[in-house]
Protein backbone atom coordinates (compact mmCIF):
# COMPACT_ATOMS: atom_id res chain seq x y z
CA UNK A 1 0.00 0.00 0.00
CA UNK A 2 1.68 3.17 -1.23
CA UNK A 3 -0.09 6.44 -0.39
CA UNK A 4 2.79 8.91 -0.52
CA UNK A 5 2.35 12.67 -0.91
CA UNK A 6 -1.40 12.98 -0.46
CA UNK A 7 -3.59 15.06 1.81
CA UNK A 8 -4.68 12.19 4.03
CA UNK A 9 -5.85 13.41 7.43
CA UNK A 10 -6.85 11.79 10.68
CA UNK A 11 -5.49 8.66 12.32
CA UNK A 12 -4.08 5.57 10.66
CA UNK A 13 -7.14 3.43 9.84
CA UNK A 14 -7.46 0.27 11.93
CA UNK A 15 -8.36 -1.90 8.92
CA UNK A 16 -4.69 -1.77 7.88
CA UNK A 17 -3.91 -4.24 10.65
CA UNK A 18 -6.19 -6.80 9.01
CA UNK A 19 -4.07 -6.90 5.86
CA UNK A 20 -2.03 -9.86 7.04
CA UNK A 21 -0.23 -10.32 3.71
CA UNK A 22 0.81 -6.66 3.44
CA UNK A 23 4.50 -6.19 2.60
CA UNK A 24 4.69 -2.42 2.03
CA UNK A 25 2.91 0.29 4.03
CA UNK A 26 4.14 3.68 2.78
CA UNK A 27 2.27 6.86 3.78
CA UNK A 28 4.87 9.67 4.10
CA UNK A 29 4.18 13.37 3.55
CA UNK A 30 0.51 13.41 4.57
CA UNK A 31 -1.37 14.97 7.50
CA UNK A 32 -1.75 11.87 9.61
CA UNK A 33 -2.03 12.31 13.38
CA UNK A 34 -2.53 10.20 16.44
CA UNK A 35 -0.49 7.19 17.53
CA UNK A 36 1.22 4.47 15.57
CA UNK A 37 -1.05 1.44 16.08
CA UNK A 38 0.32 -1.41 18.17
CA UNK A 39 -1.43 -3.87 15.87
CA UNK A 40 1.07 -3.14 13.09
CA UNK A 41 3.32 -5.60 14.85
CA UNK A 42 0.89 -8.38 13.88
CA UNK A 43 1.53 -7.99 10.13
CA UNK A 44 4.28 -10.61 10.01
CA UNK A 45 4.92 -10.17 6.28
CA UNK A 46 5.58 -6.40 6.55
CA UNK A 47 8.93 -5.44 5.04
CA UNK A 48 8.64 -1.66 4.59
CA UNK A 49 6.97 0.73 7.03
CA UNK A 50 7.29 4.40 6.09
CA UNK A 51 5.24 7.20 7.70
CA UNK A 52 7.65 10.13 7.80
CA UNK A 53 6.65 13.80 7.45
CA UNK A 54 3.35 13.52 9.34
CA UNK A 55 2.03 14.63 12.74
CA UNK A 56 2.12 11.28 14.51
CA UNK A 57 2.57 11.42 18.28
CA UNK A 58 2.90 9.10 21.24
CA UNK A 59 5.49 6.39 21.72
CA UNK A 60 6.99 3.94 19.26
CA UNK A 61 5.11 0.67 19.71
CA UNK A 62 7.45 -2.08 20.90
CA UNK A 63 5.39 -4.62 18.94
CA UNK A 64 7.21 -3.51 15.77
CA UNK A 65 10.24 -5.45 16.97
CA UNK A 66 8.22 -8.63 16.29
CA UNK A 67 8.39 -7.96 12.54
CA UNK A 68 11.17 -10.37 11.64
CA UNK A 69 11.04 -9.46 7.93
CA UNK A 70 11.11 -5.68 8.43
CA UNK A 71 13.81 -4.04 6.32
CA UNK A 72 12.96 -0.31 6.27
CA UNK A 73 11.45 1.53 9.25
CA UNK A 74 11.06 5.26 8.63
CA UNK A 75 8.99 7.25 11.15
CA UNK A 76 11.12 10.38 10.93
CA UNK A 77 9.87 13.98 11.08
CA UNK A 78 6.90 13.40 13.37
CA UNK A 79 6.21 14.22 17.02
CA UNK A 80 7.00 10.82 18.52
CA UNK A 81 8.24 10.82 22.10
CA UNK A 82 9.42 8.47 24.78
CA UNK A 83 12.28 5.99 24.60
CA UNK A 84 13.38 3.80 21.71
CA UNK A 85 12.50 0.20 22.67
CA UNK A 86 15.71 -1.70 23.39
CA UNK A 87 14.43 -4.68 21.42
CA UNK A 88 14.84 -2.75 18.16
CA UNK A 89 18.54 -3.58 18.21
CA UNK A 90 17.63 -7.26 17.75
CA UNK A 91 15.79 -6.88 14.42
CA UNK A 92 18.44 -8.65 12.35
CA UNK A 93 16.68 -7.97 9.02
CA UNK A 94 16.46 -4.17 9.54
CA UNK A 95 18.47 -2.17 6.99
CA UNK A 96 17.09 1.35 7.57
CA UNK A 97 16.19 2.74 10.99
CA UNK A 98 15.13 6.39 10.57
CA UNK A 99 13.62 8.26 13.54
CA UNK A 100 15.12 11.68 12.83
CA UNK A 101 13.51 14.93 14.01
CA UNK A 102 11.16 13.60 16.67
CA UNK A 103 11.12 14.13 20.44
CA UNK A 104 12.60 10.83 21.52
CA UNK A 105 14.32 10.65 24.91
CA UNK A 106 16.35 8.13 26.86
CA UNK A 107 19.34 6.24 25.48
CA UNK A 108 20.11 4.46 22.24
CA UNK A 109 19.58 0.69 22.01
CA UNK A 110 22.69 -1.05 23.32
CA UNK A 111 22.12 -4.53 21.91
CA UNK A 112 22.85 -4.28 18.18
CA UNK A 113 23.63 -7.87 17.39
CA UNK A 114 26.36 -9.58 15.42
CA UNK A 115 25.20 -10.22 11.88
CA UNK A 116 23.04 -7.10 11.81
CA UNK A 117 21.84 -5.99 8.36
CA UNK A 118 21.72 -2.32 9.39
CA UNK A 119 22.93 0.03 6.64
CA UNK A 120 21.49 3.41 7.73
CA UNK A 121 20.81 4.60 11.29
CA UNK A 122 19.44 8.14 11.52
CA UNK A 123 18.38 9.47 14.93
CA UNK A 124 19.26 13.09 14.23
CA UNK A 125 17.32 15.85 16.00
CA UNK A 126 15.97 14.16 19.12
CA UNK A 127 16.71 14.44 22.85
CA UNK A 128 18.70 11.26 23.32
CA UNK A 129 21.28 11.06 26.10
CA UNK A 130 24.06 8.78 27.29
CA UNK A 131 26.89 7.22 25.32
CA UNK A 132 27.22 5.92 21.80
CA UNK A 133 26.60 2.17 22.14
CA UNK A 134 29.70 0.03 21.52
CA UNK A 135 27.49 -2.67 20.03
CA UNK A 136 27.28 -0.58 16.83
CA UNK A 137 30.65 -2.10 16.00
CA UNK A 138 28.70 -5.29 15.25
CA UNK A 139 26.92 -3.58 12.33
CA UNK A 140 29.55 -4.34 9.71
CA UNK A 141 27.29 -3.20 6.86
CA UNK A 142 26.61 0.23 8.37
CA UNK A 143 27.15 3.03 5.88
CA UNK A 144 25.25 6.02 7.37
CA UNK A 145 25.31 6.93 11.07
CA UNK A 146 23.66 10.24 11.99
CA UNK A 147 23.31 10.90 15.72
CA UNK A 148 23.57 14.68 15.47
CA UNK A 149 21.61 17.28 17.43
CA UNK A 150 21.01 15.23 20.59
CA UNK A 151 22.45 15.30 24.12
CA UNK A 152 24.92 12.44 23.83
CA UNK A 153 27.79 12.66 26.32
CA UNK A 154 30.82 10.66 25.26
CA UNK A 155 34.30 10.79 23.74
CA UNK A 156 35.08 10.29 20.07
CA UNK A 157 34.10 6.74 18.99
CA UNK A 158 37.35 5.81 17.29
CA UNK A 159 36.26 2.17 17.44
CA UNK A 160 33.74 2.95 14.66
CA UNK A 161 36.76 3.15 12.35
CA UNK A 162 36.71 -0.64 12.10
CA UNK A 163 33.44 -0.53 10.13
CA UNK A 164 34.59 -1.21 6.57
CA UNK A 165 31.67 0.45 4.74
CA UNK A 166 30.93 3.48 6.94
CA UNK A 167 30.61 6.50 4.66
CA UNK A 168 28.75 9.09 6.75
CA UNK A 169 29.51 9.86 10.41
CA UNK A 170 27.53 12.80 11.74
CA UNK A 171 27.81 13.59 15.46
CA UNK A 172 27.21 17.35 15.33
CA UNK A 173 25.67 19.34 18.20
CA UNK A 174 26.05 16.94 21.12
CA UNK A 175 28.07 17.00 24.35
CA UNK A 176 30.98 15.00 23.00
CA UNK A 177 34.33 16.02 24.45
CA UNK A 178 38.01 15.31 24.95
CA UNK A 179 40.81 14.63 22.48
CA UNK A 180 40.50 12.44 19.40
CA UNK A 181 43.01 9.74 20.26
CA UNK A 182 44.77 7.98 17.45
CA UNK A 183 44.46 4.25 17.00
CA UNK A 184 47.18 1.74 16.29
CA UNK A 185 45.05 0.07 13.61
CA UNK A 186 46.41 0.22 10.08
CA UNK A 187 42.95 0.67 8.56
CA UNK A 188 40.56 3.22 10.07
CA UNK A 189 37.45 4.70 8.41
CA UNK A 190 38.60 3.45 4.98
CA UNK A 191 35.42 4.48 3.12
CA UNK A 192 34.40 7.58 5.11
CA UNK A 193 33.27 10.51 2.94
CA UNK A 194 31.37 12.76 5.34
CA UNK A 195 32.52 13.40 8.91
CA UNK A 196 30.72 16.11 10.89
CA UNK A 197 31.88 16.66 14.48
CA UNK A 198 30.88 20.32 14.68
CA UNK A 199 29.42 22.03 17.76
CA UNK A 200 30.92 19.77 20.41
CA UNK A 201 33.76 20.14 22.90
CA UNK A 202 36.52 18.10 21.27
CA UNK A 203 39.94 19.38 22.29
CA UNK A 204 43.73 19.06 21.91
CA UNK A 205 45.56 18.56 18.62
CA UNK A 206 44.04 17.13 15.48
CA UNK A 207 45.44 13.61 15.08
CA UNK A 208 47.31 13.25 11.81
CA UNK A 209 46.69 9.50 11.88
CA UNK A 210 42.92 10.04 11.55
CA UNK A 211 43.26 11.79 8.19
CA UNK A 212 45.95 9.43 6.93
CA UNK A 213 43.44 6.57 6.78
CA UNK A 214 40.59 8.35 4.96
CA UNK A 215 41.15 6.48 1.71
CA UNK A 216 37.64 7.29 0.49
CA UNK A 217 38.58 10.97 0.31
CA UNK A 218 41.86 10.45 -1.52
CA UNK A 219 40.41 9.58 -4.93
CA UNK A 220 37.80 11.35 -7.02
CA UNK A 221 35.44 8.52 -7.94
CA UNK A 222 32.44 9.33 -10.12
CA UNK A 223 31.22 5.70 -10.12
CA UNK A 224 30.23 5.45 -6.45
CA UNK A 225 27.06 3.45 -6.08
CA UNK A 226 24.18 4.18 -3.73
CA UNK A 227 23.34 1.67 -0.97
CA UNK A 228 21.46 -1.31 -2.29
CA UNK A 229 18.47 -1.70 0.02
CA UNK A 230 16.68 -4.95 -0.63
CA UNK A 231 13.40 -3.13 -0.22
CA UNK A 232 14.26 -1.00 -3.23
CA UNK A 233 15.87 2.42 -3.51
CA UNK A 234 12.50 3.69 -4.75
CA UNK A 235 11.16 3.69 -1.21
CA UNK A 236 14.03 5.26 0.71
CA UNK A 237 16.84 7.70 -0.06
CA UNK A 238 19.49 8.75 2.41
CA UNK A 239 19.85 12.47 3.03
CA UNK A 240 21.95 14.59 5.32
CA UNK A 241 22.29 18.29 6.11
CA UNK A 242 25.73 19.76 5.44
CA UNK A 243 26.98 23.29 6.01
CA UNK A 244 28.55 24.44 2.76
CA UNK A 245 29.30 27.96 1.47
CA UNK A 246 28.01 29.35 4.76
CA UNK A 247 24.56 27.79 4.32
CA UNK A 248 22.80 24.66 5.55
CA UNK A 249 21.96 22.37 2.67
CA UNK A 250 20.06 19.09 2.75
CA UNK A 251 21.67 16.78 0.26
CA UNK A 252 19.98 13.67 -1.13
CA UNK A 253 22.02 10.85 -2.65
CA UNK A 254 24.81 12.03 -0.37
CA UNK A 255 27.08 9.09 -0.91
CA UNK A 256 27.76 9.97 -4.54
CA UNK A 257 27.83 13.78 -4.34
CA UNK A 258 29.59 15.24 -1.33
CA UNK A 259 32.83 14.75 0.56
CA UNK A 260 32.83 16.81 3.75
CA UNK A 261 34.98 17.41 6.85
CA UNK A 262 33.34 19.71 9.40
CA UNK A 263 35.19 20.16 12.70
CA UNK A 264 33.92 23.68 13.44
CA UNK A 265 32.94 25.06 16.85
CA UNK A 266 35.13 22.84 19.01
CA UNK A 267 38.25 23.40 21.11
CA UNK A 268 40.89 21.95 18.80
CA UNK A 269 44.42 23.30 19.16
CA UNK A 270 47.75 22.90 17.41
CA UNK A 271 48.46 23.01 13.71
CA UNK A 272 46.37 22.02 10.72
CA UNK A 273 47.84 18.70 9.53
CA UNK A 274 49.40 19.00 6.09
CA UNK A 275 48.10 15.52 5.26
CA UNK A 276 44.72 17.14 4.60
CA UNK A 277 46.14 18.08 1.21
CA UNK A 278 46.04 14.38 0.28
CA UNK A 279 42.23 14.34 0.54
CA UNK A 280 41.82 15.58 -3.02
CA UNK A 281 38.13 14.58 -3.21
CA UNK A 282 37.15 17.09 -0.47
CA UNK A 283 34.40 19.51 -1.45
CA UNK A 284 33.78 21.10 1.97
CA UNK A 285 36.40 21.75 4.68
CA UNK A 286 35.28 23.65 7.78
CA UNK A 287 37.60 24.10 10.77
CA UNK A 288 36.30 27.47 11.95
CA UNK A 289 35.83 28.58 15.57
CA UNK A 290 38.64 26.59 17.15
CA UNK A 291 42.06 27.43 18.59
CA UNK A 292 44.21 26.27 15.67
CA UNK A 293 47.62 27.91 15.33
CA UNK A 294 50.53 28.05 12.92
CA UNK A 295 50.51 28.53 9.16
CA UNK A 296 47.92 27.44 6.62
CA UNK A 297 49.44 24.33 5.00
CA UNK A 298 50.64 24.81 1.44
CA UNK A 299 49.21 21.37 0.69
CA UNK A 300 45.64 22.73 0.80
CA UNK A 301 46.35 23.99 -2.70
CA UNK A 302 46.00 20.35 -3.83
CA UNK A 303 42.26 20.31 -3.05
CA UNK A 304 41.31 20.84 -6.67
CA UNK A 305 37.54 20.24 -6.27
CA UNK A 306 37.01 22.03 -2.95
CA UNK A 307 34.02 24.37 -3.10
CA UNK A 308 33.91 25.70 0.46
CA UNK A 309 36.90 26.41 2.75
CA UNK A 310 36.33 27.96 6.18
CA UNK A 311 39.24 28.49 8.59
CA UNK A 312 37.84 31.58 10.30
CA UNK A 313 38.02 32.42 14.01
CA UNK A 314 41.26 30.62 14.83
CA UNK A 315 44.77 31.80 15.67
CA UNK A 316 46.40 31.10 12.33
CA UNK A 317 49.41 33.23 11.40
CA UNK A 318 51.78 33.84 8.51
CA UNK A 319 50.84 34.46 4.91
CA UNK A 320 48.02 32.99 2.84
CA UNK A 321 49.64 30.36 0.59
CA UNK A 322 49.85 31.43 -3.03
CA UNK A 323 48.84 27.85 -3.92
CA UNK A 324 45.24 28.60 -2.85
CA UNK A 325 44.89 30.99 -5.78
CA UNK A 326 45.01 28.01 -8.14
CA UNK A 327 41.77 26.51 -6.71
CA UNK A 328 39.32 27.05 -9.55
CA UNK A 329 36.32 25.28 -7.96
CA UNK A 330 36.26 27.25 -4.71
CA UNK A 331 33.16 29.43 -4.33
CA UNK A 332 33.25 30.22 -0.62
CA UNK A 333 36.33 31.24 1.37
CA UNK A 334 36.46 32.51 4.94
CA UNK A 335 39.83 33.23 6.56
CA UNK A 336 38.56 36.04 8.78
CA UNK A 337 39.56 36.69 12.38
CA UNK A 338 43.02 35.15 12.48
CA UNK A 339 46.50 36.69 12.61
CA UNK A 340 47.31 36.40 8.92
CA UNK A 341 49.56 38.94 7.23
CA UNK A 342 51.21 39.76 3.95
CA UNK A 343 49.75 39.94 0.47
CA UNK A 344 46.47 38.26 -0.43
CA UNK A 345 47.08 35.89 -3.37
CA UNK A 346 45.51 36.94 -6.64
CA UNK A 347 43.68 34.52 -8.91
CA UNK A 348 40.42 34.10 -10.83
CA UNK A 349 38.41 32.95 -7.81
CA UNK A 350 40.12 35.18 -5.24
CA UNK A 351 38.96 38.19 -7.27
CA UNK A 352 35.35 37.20 -6.47
CA UNK A 353 35.75 37.23 -2.66
CA UNK A 354 34.71 40.24 -0.59
CA UNK A 355 36.33 41.94 2.40
CA UNK A 356 34.37 39.72 4.80
CA UNK A 357 36.50 36.75 3.75
CA UNK A 358 39.56 38.45 5.28
CA UNK A 359 38.15 40.61 8.12
CA UNK A 360 40.03 40.66 11.42
CA UNK A 361 43.49 40.15 9.89
CA UNK A 362 45.11 43.56 10.32
CA UNK A 363 48.32 42.47 8.61
CA UNK A 364 46.74 41.53 5.29
CA UNK A 365 47.23 43.76 2.25
CA UNK A 366 46.08 43.73 -1.35
CA UNK A 367 42.74 43.25 -3.06
CA UNK A 368 40.05 43.35 -1.72
CA UNK A 369 41.15 44.85 1.64
CA UNK A 370 43.44 47.54 0.15
CA UNK A 371 44.22 49.12 -3.19
CA UNK A 372 47.44 47.28 -3.84
CA UNK A 373 50.24 45.17 -2.49
CA UNK A 374 53.96 45.36 -3.13
CA UNK A 375 54.12 41.71 -4.04
CA UNK A 376 51.07 41.89 -6.28
CA UNK A 377 52.43 41.96 -9.88
CA UNK A 378 49.16 43.29 -11.25
CA UNK A 379 48.90 46.11 -8.72
CA UNK A 380 52.60 46.97 -9.01
CA UNK A 381 52.44 47.11 -12.81
CA UNK A 382 49.32 49.27 -12.75
CA UNK A 383 50.94 51.60 -10.23
CA UNK A 384 54.12 51.90 -12.32
CA UNK A 385 52.20 52.64 -15.51
CA UNK A 386 50.04 55.30 -13.86
CA UNK A 387 53.07 56.89 -12.20
CA UNK A 388 54.86 57.13 -15.54
CA UNK A 389 51.78 58.65 -17.16
CA UNK A 390 51.52 61.25 -14.36
CA UNK A 391 55.22 62.03 -14.69
CA UNK A 392 54.85 62.56 -18.44
CA UNK A 393 51.84 64.85 -17.94
CA UNK A 394 53.71 66.91 -15.31
CA UNK A 395 56.74 67.16 -17.54
CA UNK A 396 54.67 68.37 -20.48
CA UNK A 397 52.87 70.92 -18.26
CA UNK A 398 56.07 72.45 -16.89
CA UNK A 399 57.66 72.61 -20.33
CA UNK A 400 54.67 74.53 -21.71
CA UNK A 401 54.60 76.79 -18.62
CA UNK A 402 58.23 77.85 -18.87
CA UNK A 403 57.95 78.38 -22.64
CA UNK A 404 55.06 80.79 -22.08
CA UNK A 405 56.83 82.54 -19.23
CA UNK A 406 59.97 83.11 -21.22
CA UNK A 407 58.11 84.25 -24.34
CA UNK A 408 55.68 86.59 -22.52
CA UNK A 409 58.02 88.12 -20.04
CA UNK A 410 61.42 87.81 -21.65
CA UNK A 411 61.89 91.53 -22.32
CA UNK A 412 60.62 92.58 -18.89
CA UNK A 413 62.86 90.10 -17.23
CA UNK A 414 65.92 91.47 -18.99
CA UNK A 415 65.14 95.08 -17.95
CA UNK A 416 64.46 94.07 -14.34
CA UNK A 417 67.69 92.14 -14.08
CA UNK A 418 69.63 95.14 -15.54
CA UNK A 419 68.20 97.51 -12.90
CA UNK A 420 68.99 95.14 -10.04
CA UNK A 421 72.55 94.68 -11.35
CA UNK A 422 73.01 98.50 -11.49
CA UNK A 423 71.77 98.98 -7.91
CA UNK A 424 73.97 96.22 -6.53
CA UNK A 425 77.07 97.52 -8.35
CA UNK A 426 76.55 101.08 -7.01
CA UNK A 427 75.80 99.83 -3.46
CA UNK A 428 72.54 101.81 -3.29
CA UNK A 429 70.40 98.99 -1.83
CA UNK A 430 68.46 101.24 0.57
CA UNK A 431 66.61 102.74 -2.39
CA UNK A 432 65.64 99.25 -3.54
CA UNK A 433 64.34 98.38 -0.05
CA UNK A 434 62.15 101.52 0.01
CA UNK A 435 60.68 100.59 -3.40
CA UNK A 436 59.81 97.11 -2.18
CA UNK A 437 58.14 98.47 1.00
CA UNK A 438 56.05 100.96 -1.01
CA UNK A 439 54.94 98.19 -3.37
CA UNK A 440 53.90 95.97 -0.45
CA UNK A 441 51.95 98.88 1.11
CA UNK A 442 50.08 99.58 -2.13
CA UNK A 443 49.21 95.89 -2.61
CA UNK A 444 47.77 95.66 0.94
CA UNK A 445 45.63 98.80 0.47
CA UNK A 446 44.26 97.52 -2.85
CA UNK A 447 43.31 94.18 -1.29
CA UNK A 448 41.43 95.88 1.58
CA UNK A 449 39.51 98.13 -0.84
CA UNK A 450 38.58 95.12 -2.95
CA UNK A 451 37.34 93.18 0.13
CA UNK A 452 35.23 96.16 1.29
CA UNK A 453 33.70 96.46 -2.17
CA UNK A 454 32.75 92.81 -2.22
CA UNK A 455 31.22 93.10 1.26
CA UNK A 456 29.06 96.09 0.24
CA UNK A 457 27.91 94.25 -2.87
CA UNK A 458 26.83 91.19 -0.85
CA UNK A 459 24.98 93.41 1.61
CA UNK A 460 22.92 94.99 -1.16
CA UNK A 461 22.05 91.60 -2.59
CA UNK A 462 20.92 90.36 0.82
CA UNK A 463 18.62 93.34 1.25
CA UNK A 464 17.00 92.68 -2.12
Amino acid sequence: MILNDNNLIGEIPSFVCNLTSLEVLSMPRNNLRGKVPQCLGNISSLQILMMSHNNLSGEIPSSISNLTSLQILDLGRNNLEGAIPQCFGNISSLQVFDMQNNKLTGTLPTNFSIGSSLISLNLHGNELEGEIPRSLANCKKLQVLDLGDNHLNDTFPMWLGTLPELRVLRLTSNKLHGPIRSSGAKIMFPDLRIIDLSNNAFSKDLPTSLFQHLKGMMTIDQTIKLPNYKGGGFYYQDSVVVVTKGLKLEVVKILSLYTVIDLSNNKFEGRIPSVLGDLIALRVLNMSHNGLKGHIPLSLGNLSVVESLDLSFNQLSGEIPQQLASLTSIEFLNLSHNYLQGCIPQGPQFRTFENSSFDGNDGLRGFPVSKGCGNDPVSETNYTVSALEDQERNSEFFNDFWKAALMGYGSGLCIGLSIIYFLISTGNLRWLARIIEELEHKIIIRRRKKQRGQGNYRGRNNRF
